[in-house]
């Protein structure tokens, strides 16, 4: 089965488009509830003390790291806990100034405004929220033109809490304007296997610790790809008469979506294929990869890239990305003498 059904970008909104209620419900409230980011978390729990002891608004955050880590359950947990409201917005619907002038000018004071996917921000806009993190007001021009003159607005004190996949993409001026830079990384197998007991509690499911550590195991590092791997598995349990989802079970069913013991599908698996068959181990350039699967060049970058890497399956030069000699047996191919290996 392809990745579209299971873990691409696309899959994963309708997804969650489709069960939103069941996917609110499994998100933890609060700080207390999250499981895993250990750094993360103690230093925001920090943050947010000192703010609410001073009775003032927290710096403005911005998570980064892969999707499906938690950088929008994080938003949701840091307005709980500040007892604030919460404003959700994302870089490429904010296409004009006044989208966001509107937006800045209704928040209340201590409001949370979250942002997801900055690095999206159009720099006309990017250019307007300057002023608005750092001395909390806005310039609107009026009268275009010899005739122009520039409006100074003052606007409640208010967060921003941004998410990005792509850090390195947003701009030194607006990257700088954040107090809490907070990097999100990959989760450990007993996280995850911890993640899937605690949303199996919430589904009213019984799940054995095989069953919890195999679709830990398969889940690439990624709690939304865990929750979404535990409802297909539930969905094979329901249709197969089975009373919990063992070790057995999961197997069977993530073997039917074509997702492996090391959690790659089909896509990864491909992907690393191409590169050993048709360029020879690499290097190759991500987007002749892009070309040559004939998907989205975003997608490789995002979605398909930092797992396989920081799994070892691949490596990003200068010159390209290469396959590893862990990819090759993983996929059972041997290399050629011709081919070159980085280890």
């Amino acid at each position: 089965m392809s990745r579209e059904s299971i873990i691409s970008r696309e899959s994963q909104k309708i997804d969650e488009t489709a069960d939103e209620s069941t996917l609110a419900s499994l998100r933890p409230e609060n700080l207390s509830e999250y499981i895993g980011q250990e750094a993360v978390i103690q230093k925001l729990t920090i943050a947010i003390k000192a703010a609410l002891g001073r009775g003032e608004p927290l710096d403005h955050i911005l998570f980064h790291g892969p999707p499906g880590l938690g950088k929008t359950t994080l938003a949701h947990i840091v307005s709980n806990e500040m007892n604030a409201g919460l404003v959700c917005t994302s870089g490429p619907a904010l296409e004009r100034a006044a989208d966001l002038v509107g937006i800045l000018t209704n928040l209340q004071q201590g409001d949370i405004l979250f942002i997801d996917e900055m690095h999206r921000l159009p720099r006309v806009v990017e250019e307007y929220l300057y002023p608005a993190m750092e001395d909390f007001v806005i310039d609107i021009v009026l009268d275009p033109g010899p005739h122009a003159r520039t409006v100074r607005l003052d606007l409640a004190e208010f967060t921003i809490v941004g998410a990005t996949t792509r850090a390195g993409l947003i701009t030194s001026p607006l990257r700088n304007r954040f107090g809490l830079s907070l990097h999100m990384q990959f989760y450990s197998t007993s996280e995850l296997a911890e993640i899937t007991r605690r949303s199996s509690r919430i589904l009213n499911l019984e799940i054995t610790d095989g069953g919890a550590e195999t679709i830990a195991l398969r889940s690439r590092g990624t709690p939304r790809i865990c929750n979404m791997l535990l409802k297909r598995v539930r969905d094979f349990a329901q249709v197969e008469g089975k009373d919990a989802i063992t070790e057995d079970v999961a197997v069977e069913a993530m073997d039917i979506h074509g997702v492996d013991e090391a959690g790659l599908d089909g896509l990864d698996r491909k992907y690393l294929s191409v590169i050993i068959k048709q360029y020879t181990g690499g290097p190759v350039g991500v987007a002749a990869m892009a070309a040559t699967l004939n998907e989205e060049k975003d997608t490789l970058i995002d979605v398909v890239e930092p797992y396989l890497l920081i799994s070892g399956f691949l490596n990003r030069t200068s010159r390209g990305r290469m396959t590893t000699l862990k990819a090759y047996r993983h996929l059972g191919l041997k290399r050629s003498s011709q081919e070159e290996l980085p280890f």
